[in-house]
């Protein structure tokens, strides 16, 4: 039995080196972030607004018979351009979370803006640990994994999947027949280390069933996918790990302030136009395809378009709760320490502890890929 795990091991560690070659794909396809990171998370005990057992207490603003709550703005800690890349066959990737740039941001490992073209597609492959968040913009998606779960997103859809314990599974952009390109963006957001081997499971949400919140006489719209905006709240909780998702449209002239929950770390995802993020003398006009990281203090975000400005502002507004542990990700195991690296490693070599079902299993939608 030693040598018998002596060889698991062995094989463990020579997957890990060539693993580390590999180049990272649409949805991260066994991404190439392999790093170890402790992330000490402080939370503002000072603020009215705090946390305790993921129950969300939010600064809004009253007051009671001594005091009145002051609201702060959160300043803007960094401010940069997504780069785009080469994914894969006919994708292109702008990675702005699980970079050199921004490593982790904890419960947030990485986020892809993704293209796809024809010929491009993400056959079977696992997950441990992690949740993804796929919000599509333009196109459609396909999926499928060895439990029988299938499924299909359109245009303004999601889907939320738990990887826990683990899944096997694949991801197939659609060849539309006009040639159109697939759109959209991924996320991936830490489970809390007591939540790393808990079951898979998968949740869509419609395009149609978003509530969307006006403010601001109409000039700004707010899609509430998850967590609350001006009187409207999501639909109900998609992901284990506490996390506001808003699609935000800011019109010329438009002016919105966002209420978040002090000490959740927060950025925003420039999607079209010209932003002006910040309060009073403290601003900054952002361009399209930037990920604006805010500080961790505060109680809210404001972000306008100036009056004379000759298109629209739209982006992404994320907000998750922080987790007191350690980062450990090779590829698609995320996990909180090198020895569970080994475990998940040997756990899907050899079809256990979550994985019995990727013994001989294929995905009939991974069969479209041409090799």
């Amino acid at each position: 039995m030693t040598l018998l795990w002596s060889f698991f091991i062995a094989i463990i560690a020579g997957f890990l080196t060539w693993q580390s070659t590999l180049t990272s794909g649409f949805f991260a396809y066994f991404a190439t972030t392999n790093s170890t990171t402790a992330t000490t998370v402080t939370l503002n005990t000072t603020s009215p607004t705090t946390i305790f057992n993921n129950t969300i207490i939010i600064n809004n603003n009253k007051s009671n018979n001594t005091t009145t709550t002051m609201s702060l703005p959160r300043a803007i800690r960094q401010a940069f351009l997504a780069i785009e890349q080469a994914e894969g066959a006919g994708a292109r990737v702008r990675r702005s979370i699980g970079t050199p740039k921004l490593r982790h941001l904890s419960p947030f490992l990485m986020l892809d803006h993704f293209t796809i073209g024809k010929g491009a597609g993400f056959p079977d492959h696992p997950h441990r640990g992690q949740e993804t968040i796929t919000y599509l913009l333009s196109g459609g998606v396909d999926h499928e994994d060895f439990a029988g779960n299938r499924g299909t997103i359109g245009p303004g859809d999601l889907q939320f999947m738990t990887a826990g314990k683990g899944i096997m599974h694949a991801e197939m952009p659609h060849e539309n027949p006009d040639g159109s390109l697939n759109v959209g963006m991924q996320l991936w957001v830490d489970l809390p280390k007591e939540l790393k081997m808990c079951e898979p499971r998968y949740r869509d949400l419609r395009a149609e069933e978003i509530p969307v919140a006006t403010t601001d006489g109409g000039r700004v719209t707010v899609k509430v996918i998850s967590g609350q905006s001006h009187g409207v709240d999501s639909v109900r909780d998609l992901a284990y790990t506490p996390v506001w998702l808003l699609d935000v449209v800011v019109r010329p002239g438009g002016r919105v302030r966002q209420v978040l929950p002090v000490g959740w770390n927060a950025f925003a995802y420039t999607l079209q136009g010209r932003t002006v993020f910040g309060s009073g003398g403290e601003t900054k006009l952002v361009g399209e395809f930037h990920n604006v990281v805010f500080a961790q203090e505060g109680d809210y975000v404001e972000a306008s378009v100036p009056d004379n400005a000759d298109a629209e502002g739209r982006f992404l507004l994320v907000a998750g709760q922080p987790l007191d542990q350690k980062v450990v990700q090779y590829g698609p195991f995320v996990v909180t320490s090198q020895e569970e690296v080994y475990q998940a490693m040997l756990d899907f070599q050899t079809a256990s502890n979550g994985f019995e079902k990727s013994r001989g299993w294929e995905s009939e939608i991974g069969k479209r890929m041409a090799y």
